[in-house]
């Protein structure tokens, strides 16, 4: 209960903190995305949080929305533009996020966010992740980021649930400022972000 109470107090004045200090950033990438590939600026999606309650992630737009003559969005490697690629690899994208953290959607530290129709195809284990709040970085992102396979990513998301503490997000976020500066895990092998999830295998 402590550690929930502090935890928030902490994510938000962290967060407030980091928009204020980064707020010269996000205005050039606004202007670089705006340039670059017009509007909308944000990309927003619905993302399961806490519970897998449903709430509206908030990033900067990197890719474009071109689709196929059948109306289907084509794959990440064809809609990625230069600029995205930039703001992907150097994680600038991800800043945006902070106003999730603001409004009590999301944790600085916790299993990322994923996509709603992945929900019923988790195992009653890789579910626990939703015990949590999900966060802007997390145990998985530290640890190989896209360049680890699902299950793996499930394993160590649930390993934080089970294991959270102060000193261990403190860790986390350490160690996420190492990885942004080398750009490390950014797209799983053979991809250009990170291939779908399909199920658990067990």
């Amino acid at each position: 209960m402590i550690y929930a109470v502090v935890k928030r107090v902490l994510d938000c004045s962290a967060a407030l903190i980091g928009l204020l200090i980064a707020s010269p950033l996000l205005i050039v990438c606004a202007v670089a995305i705006r340039m670059s590939m017009g509007c909308p600026i944000f990309f927003r999606q619905v993302r399961p949080g806490y519970g897998g309650r449903p709430f509206t992630l908030v990033k900067f737009r990197t890719m474009l929305d071109h689709r196929d003559s059948s109306g289907k969005l084509l794959p990440d490697a064809q809609r990625l533009t230069r600029v995205g690629k930039f703001i992907r690899k150097t994680s600038l994208d991800e800043l945006p996020q902070l106003w999730n953290v603001l409004k009590g959607e999301m944790s600085l530290v916790g299993p990322r966010p994923l996509l709603m129709e992945y929900l019923p195809l988790y195992s009653p284990q890789q579910a626990r992740r939703h015990e949590v709040k999900p966060g802007i970085t997390g145990w998985a992102q530290v640890n190989g980021r896209n360049s680890l396979d699902w299950e793996e990513k499930f394993r160590l998301d649930v390993w934080y649930v089970d294991h959270r503490s102060f000193w261990l997000d403190l860790r986390i976020l350490c160690m996420t400022f190492k990885r942004v500066i080398r750009r490390q895990g950014i797209a799983q092998p053979g991809h250009a972000t990170a291939e779908p999830f399909r199920g658990a295998t067990a």
